[in-house]
């Protein structure tokens, strides 16, 4: 079997944007939280848990993920989830990295986690249907990664094998998952570290001068 990759699939927030984490400390920052409220609150309590995995699902809405958000952490529930994100960028290595990909033939896709479209869009102005082959976003299947059934939707829509895909995203459970389905895992933890390691694993240079 060929070991030639063709396809490479990206998580979307903390990948193709900065990092997830240094958002949430400051949105806490400016509420007056204490660090990790809400991390605890969130992603620690069971009911948060329960009610940000079916926001990815598309199960709740983001209106409703705000208004039990607001209770949790005592903040006003208007645009939260807007607030809580509200300093996230564009990270040019990987956005450049995956231009670089395409440009050299390489099919490129977006697989990620949603957060609800509105009243708060993480994903305007990136432009994604028009810079990337596919894009699959959670809560448009009713599913939420880990999901098996999430990771061959993406495949079959990239018309690859998961053989010849790479897959990269900044949570590590994630990329076990993809990696137990057979497509190559980089976990995102430096996004220079991480363009050098899938030029390596496409054998093509997607650092840009």
């Amino acid at each position: 079997m060929s070991n030639r990759r063709t396809g490479l699939i990206l998580d979307f927030g903390g990948v193709l944007t900065t990092p997830l984490l240094p958002a949430v400390l400051a949105f806490e920052q400016r509420e007056g939280l204490p660090q990790g409220a809400c991390l605890t609150a969130l992603y620690k309590h069971e009911e948060g848990v329960r009610i940000t995995s079916d926001l990815e699902r598309g199960a709740v809405s983001q209106a409703e993920w705000n208004e039990f958000a607001g209770k949790m952490l005592g903040v006003p529930a208007d645009n939260l989830m807007g607030r809580i994100f509200g300093d996230l960028r564009p990270e040019p290595l990987m956005i450049n990295a995956a231009a670089a990909a395409r440009r050299a033939g390489i099919k490129v896709g977006i697989l990620s986690n949603s957060v609800g479209l509105a009243p708060w869009d993480l994903y305007e102005g990136y432009e994604l249907e028009r810079l990337y082959d596919v894009v699959v976003i959670s809560e448009q299947h009713l599913l939420r990664k880990p999901d098996p059934e999430l990771f061959e939707i993406t495949l079959k829509l990239m018309d690859l094998p998961a053989e010849e895909c790479i897959f990269v995203d900044d949570t590590e459970a994630y990329v076990q998952a993809a990696q137990q389905l057979g497509l190559t895992g980089v976990h995102n933890q430096d996004p220079k570290q991480t363009v050098a390691t899938l030029s390596q694993l496409l054998g093509v240079e997607l650092a840009t001068s």
